[in-house]
């Protein structure tokens, strides 16, 4: 399993605890990520990927509420709903290639949600992806490489 994926389901379970339990601070959650993370890349871009979506999550919740036809925030699964989140932040915030996120989100959502969450994920990720008018892009598998640390974002809210 690559360390990105580490990440992104160690990201995802964090998130699942702040939506359950919002006391949670940032300094629990990164002790959380410190501990269960497998290594320094993982615990970083865990962080940095975590971070990005409290940072940005009322736009991402908007965004998503804005794609979801006939969905609430609330009537989605938790799990899917913080999957969501974090898809929606690395198709926003990021230069990860849109296929490869969809692909992990799809795959997380495999893992953590109901028979149906793959093709629910997979529906709004796409459709948060497509400018008005676009067409949908054939998917792509390519990981991009892992030679370094991702560095956290300086003035985050959940920057320690």
């Amino acid at each position: 399993m690559s360390l990105r994926k580490q990440a992104r389901q160690l990201v995802v379970q964090m998130l699942y605890q702040i939506d359950l339990n919002p006391d949670i601070t940032g300094g629990e959650v990164r002790r959380m990520i410190d501990e269960h993370g497998r290594n320094k890349t993982v615990r970083a871009f865990a962080w940095e990927l975590f971070s990005g979506v409290m940072e940005y999550k009322q736009q991402i919740d908007a965004e998503i509420v804005r794609v979801a036809e006939n969905w609430s925030l609330k009537r989605m699964a938790v799990t899917d709903r913080n999957i969501l989140r974090l898809g929606g932040y690395e198709l926003l915030h990021t230069d990860t290639p849109s296929a490869v996120i969809i692909d992990e989100a799809v795959e997380l959502a495999r893992e953590f949600g109901s028979a149906q969450s793959s093709q629910f994920v997979n529906g709004i990720l796409d459709k948060l992806d497509r400018k008005p008018g676009e067409q949908p892009q054939p998917p792509a598998n390519p990981e991009p490489p892992e030679e370094e640390d991702p560095p956290l974002k300086p003035g985050s809210p959940w920057a320690t």
